[in-house]
């Protein structure tokens, strides 16, 4: 079972900041390089300094992607502005409304709301 994700980062406060505005809750901060967002029936997003996993290269994904869903994915697209958008609102083929966009370390972000019952269904 995945129950956590960990995104590894130069500045922990930006991206914890990011994080929480994005999602709306409050971190835990569970150490000055470490915090964790929590999400009930959900799998944790936490945030760590770059140096407490050395094997590791700190802001360099280029292929995954962290997906939220949301109720109005327009909504909360209008409602973050960000900065580096690479897909603004769009109707998916498989049914979701999805929208793209780079977290302040250049990680890709997807909100993405189901319009169709089978698309409700996998989510």
């Amino acid at each position: 079972m995945l129950t956590s994700i960990r995104l590894l980062t130069r500045d922990v406060d930006t991206l914890v900041a990011f994080y929480e505005r994005l999602t709306g809750r409050t971190a835990d901060r569970l150490a000055p390089v470490f915090a964790e967002i929590r999400h009930p029936g959900s799998t944790t997003l936490a945030v760590a300094d770059a140096s407490t996993v050395p094997a590791a290269q700190a802001a360099a994904n280029r292929s995954v992607l962290l997906e939220f869903r949301v109720e109005d994915v327009d909504a909360e697209f209008a409602r973050l502005d960000p900065a580096e958008v690479v897909q603004g609102p769009t109707t998916m083929p498989w049914g979701n409304r999805s929208a793209l966009f780079r977290d302040p370390d250049d990680n890709l972000v997807n909100l993405f709301t189901p319009l169709t019952e089978q698309a409700r269904a996998r989510s």
